[in-house]
């Protein structure tokens, strides 16, 4: 079997900083460089309407949002499948199927569900679709057959229900699906890209984030804005880079040629920390470095945008021929479900054969 990669985005706004060191930039490297297979990237809108079920013009309108941040960060629609979750029916089959397996406390000790169930204040009034969501995704991985899931650290352990589910309906029904692994971020930076307020993790609700389509003077706002020490109140006093969200971004994102190009009085980052630890270094002067690397990184990104927005119906094209692949291949491993479950009666010669004995005697 190969390998093969399963990964997506919910489309309720548009795509920023900490998805593209969470998993955009890396889905690019995956992507060029020959190791995988077969890549699908979803657009989860089916997902996404688990929470905005009374605002389904807002998804409407973050499709193409989500795809235009994908073409413009590199995704290759000739090198991978992108397509629409809510244009596979088949997914929704199988998570029926899975929810036999997955019982009621186990989804309630699930941290991620725990958390974004805070976040969203659904403490009282649970939506069950929000609730059941590692079923869903763990029906979105399985019916690719993805051998690994490309994600940030706080998807940990919807990975781990959905392999879970995996074993549990092998264990019942034979050898069928298959376990996928994480792929986690190679830079602990962008395990958790911080918001620009320093107080979360990016996130479009609450209003700390990059976005990639952001422009020049949209990031630049943002990062002179940023959260940094709030015990370095003047240039002489020594400052500290731990918690500090400017420092944060430059682990993410800074790389040694940086320097020569934008900043040669130092040679490494190393060199930059110690300057601002022990005193004598403003907090302007790092932020304007910090948004010159952004700006270079964002630039091509920007552009690229614009060239697939003079085209929309290509885009459209994209998407929809993405879907029907990507159903195709989802309705293989539904088949193999329901034979494996022995619900394929009308494909089963055998029990029609043994009926047909059985009642004539």
């Amino acid at each position: 079997m190969g390998k093969i990669i399963l990964t997506g985005d919910r489309p309720t706004g548009r795509l920023h900083l900490g998805h593209f060191v969470g998993s955009l930039r890396r889905r690019v490297e995956l992507q060029n460089s020959g190791l995988f297979d077969k890549i699908f990237i979803m657009i989860a809108d089916a997902q996404a309407l688990t929470d905005n079920a009374d605002n389904p013009e807002k998804i409407r309108q973050n499709i193409i949002e989500v795809a235009l941040d994908y073409l413009a960060c590199g995704i290759d629609p000739t090198k991978s499948t992108i397509f629409i979750q809510s244009q596979v029916a088949e997914l929704c089959e199988l998570a029926f199927y899975y929810m036999n397996l997955v019982t009621v406390s186990r989804l309630q000790r699930n941290p991620t569900v725990k958390t974004e169930i805070q976040m969203r204040n659904f403490e009282t009034s649970i939506p069950v679709g929000f609730f059941t969501y590692p079923i869903s995704q763990a029906s979105d991985i399985t019916a690719f057959r993805a051998t690994t899931v490309p994600a940030g650290e706080d998807q940990q352990p919807m990975i781990e229900q959905a392999r879970e589910i995996v074993r549990r309906f092998n264990g019942i029904y034979g050898d069928t699906l298959v376990e996928p692994e994480i792929l986690l971020p190679d830079n602990a930076a962008c395990m958790r890209l911080p918001g620009t307020d320093g107080k979360a993790k990016m996130s479009k609700s609450l209003g700390n984030c990059i976005y990639l389509s952001d422009t020049s003077e949209e990031v630049r706002k943002r990062v002179m804005s940023m959260y940094t020490d709030p015990d370095h109140i003047r240039v002489e006093d020594p400052g500290k880079v731990e918690g500090n969200t400017v420092f944060t971004y430059l682990d993410a994102f800074c790389r040694p040629e940086h320097f020569a190009q934008y900043w040669p009085d130092y040679s490494s980052l190393d060199e930059l920390k110690a300057h601002y630890m022990r005193g004598g270094l403003g907090d302007v002067k790092v932020k304007k470095f910090l948004y010159a690397i952004l700006e270079e990184l964002l630039t091509p990104i920007r552009e690229r945008r614009k060239e697939w927005e003079k085209d929309i119906p290509a885009v459209f094209d994209i998407l929809k021929r993405g879907s029907e692949a990507a159903r195709e291949v989802a309705a293989s491993t539904l088949a193999d479900v329901r034979r494996a479950m022995r619900i394929d009666y009308f494909d089963d010669a055998e029990l029609i054969a043994e009926q047909s004995r059985k009642f004539q005697g």
